[in-house]
């Protein structure tokens, strides 16, 4: 018991905790911007992620994911909070999603994250690349204004924005704060080569983010040009828990909103969590399978926590849990570590953290962003051939132009499209020859016959020329559908009107009703 004992204290010295405190440098300015975002008090956001991390890490079968406030969630919770009137009420809805979570994994329904195509899977990590690179670029620049967590990717590039956004970047550049993201970039790129190995004592964040402090320091008393201005650094109130709003439970029952909301931010919070679970298992070296359903438990127990104390809704997140596998994560504690670090950060060192340039958080972001959306990713996507690459780009392009909901359920389509034309060629075949002016058709059945290619199987059969012969041959079948019996038994008297001799092995016609 001991030798274990050492062992994981080993693996959390070595792994977990440098990871933990790597995600926690992540998940900060997340959990502040996404509260921004949502309408909901700043402490929000970061009660959201202290309870993803020290409690669902727990509970979670999970060995990498993260979880906290997502931005894929914050539309939804700004509009419920306005129709719903006050952030109070909105704490019930909260629970509601919850409880409806809880449903679900016990009802063992998080078998649907098994049914999502890899090509779909890689699509959505490789778009949430891209709009992380977009969203982290203002701040690399020195934007001190963003309101990137609330606009959509495209509309950065909308008639109406673009010029203001261009205008808006040209007034708000600072040459201290380029200099420090260059310099963070450039660490962090280096850190990531492999001759760099040796130079791994301290987590690549950390020292990006110390040395950002570091640089903010020497150009604030050395130069007046190159100074960071406030708005430029992390805030963080000295007693951001002064203020938490509770939710008033005799209202449970006042208005169907409120359960009609809950559900709905339930089923996009479950959607998103199997999705990302499955993307954060896909970057698992050791190839660890996530328990599905006990995570839709897990995410249910945490948001009902969220609501009675006062924290917007949480799900799974893969810009976290990316995070905690590029930087060495091993198991759930490094998970657990960056909640504790997060809630001591906010009790005991505001006056730290607000030193810190926005600048070196999104250094990191956009080093995880590309991570997630590699060259190496679409060449190896391409050499797999169109049937695995255009539901990827589909999948990213339709994220990019809507959301993660709407261009993941687009990619599912596309990949069916794939599946169903797969099924119409693989059926059946069929061989013709000629033999004393007469022209003699076999058609051979294959294992299993399907009601998808009943059109195709009906078109074959009424290009059949008149005084032939037709054998339609059944015997190697394991499985035909009703559909194609009916077709081949509606045949046959039609077959008899044009003289064709046909043949049936193995088929038994079955009776058939016309429809008036």
């Amino acid at each position: 018991m001991n030798r274990k004992l050492r062992y994981y204290r080993l693996l959390w010295l070595k792994h977990d905790l440098p990871a933990g405190l790597s995600v926690f440098l992540v998940a900060l300015p997340l959990c502040l911007g996404i509260a921004l975002a949502s309408g909901a008090p700043l402490y929000a956001g970061l009660l959201s992620g202290i309870i993803g991390g020290l409690m669902v890490s727990v509970i979670s079968g999970s060995q990498l994911g993260v979880s906290g406030p997502a931005a894929g969630l914050t539309t939804l919770v700004g509009a419920s909070i306005i129709s719903l009137g006050n952030f109070q009420t909105f704490l019930l809805a909260v629970i509601v999603a919850g409880l409806f979570q809880i449903v679900l994994g016990l009802l063992k329904m998080g078998l649907i994250a098994n049914y999502f195509p890899s090509a779909v899977i890689k699509g959505m990590l490789a778009a949430i690349g891209i709009i992380l690179i977009s969203k982290q670029i203002p701040l690399a620049l020195g934007y001190d204004q963003p309101d990137f967590w609330t606009s959509g990717f495209i509309k950065l590039f909308s008639h109406e924005n673009i010029m203001g956004n261009i205008l808006h970047l040209n007034q708000h550049l600072t040459r201290g704060t380029i200099l420090i993201s260059i310099v963070s970039i450039a660490i962090l790129m280096y850190l990531n080569q492999p001759s760099a190995k040796k130079f791994k004592v301290i987590p690549a964040p950390l020292l990006v983010v110390v040395i950002g402090i570091a640089l903010n320091l020497i150009l604030a008393n050395n130069t007046i040009n190159l100074q960071l201005k406030p708005t430029q650094l992390v805030t963080i109130p000295d007693n951001l828990f002064g203020n938490i709003v509770f939710p008033d439970f005799s209202l449970m029952f006042s208005k169907i909103e409120i359960w009609k909301d809950g559900i709905m931010i339930g089923m996009l919070a479950s959607l998103e969590t199997l999705l990302c679970v499955e993307a954060v298992d896909k970057l698992d070296k050791r190839n660890r399978i996530t328990p599905i359903n006990r995570e839709l438990v897990a995410q249910g127990i945490g948001n009902v926590a969220c609501g009675v104390l006062g924290a917007i809704p949480m799900t799974a997140v893969v810009v976290r849990g990316s995070a905690n596998v590029d930087a060495g994560g091993r198991t759930k504690l490094s998970a657990f570590t960056h909640g504790l670090f997060l809630l001591l950060a906010v009790l005991l060192l505001p006056s730290l953290l607000n030193k810190i340039p926005y600048a070196s958080l999104s250094a990191i972001l956009l080093i995880t962003g590309y991570n997630l959306t590699k060259p190496k990713l679409y060449k190896n996507l391409w050499s797999l051939g169109w049937k695995q690459f255009f539901p990827f780009i589909i999948t990213i392009i339709a994220i990019l132009v809507t959301d993660l909901l709407i261009g993941v359920t687009i990619g599912l389509f596309i990949s069916l499209y794939f599946i169903i034309q797969n099924n119409f060629q693989a059926d059946y075949n069929i061989t013709h020859y000629k033999k004393h002016e007469t022209n003699y058709y076999h058609i051979k059945l294959h294992d299993n016959v399907t009601f998808l290619n009943k059109v195709k199987f009906r078109t074959v059969l009424d290009k059949i020329p008149e005084y032939s012969m037709l054998t339609i041959d059944g015997n190697h079948c394991t499985f035909i559908d009703y559909d194609i019996l009916e077709v081949i038994s509606e045949y046959t008297n039609k077959a008899h009107d044009r003289h064709i001799d046909l043949h049936l092995l193995g088929i038994e016609k079955v009776s058939t009703t016309a429809l008036h």
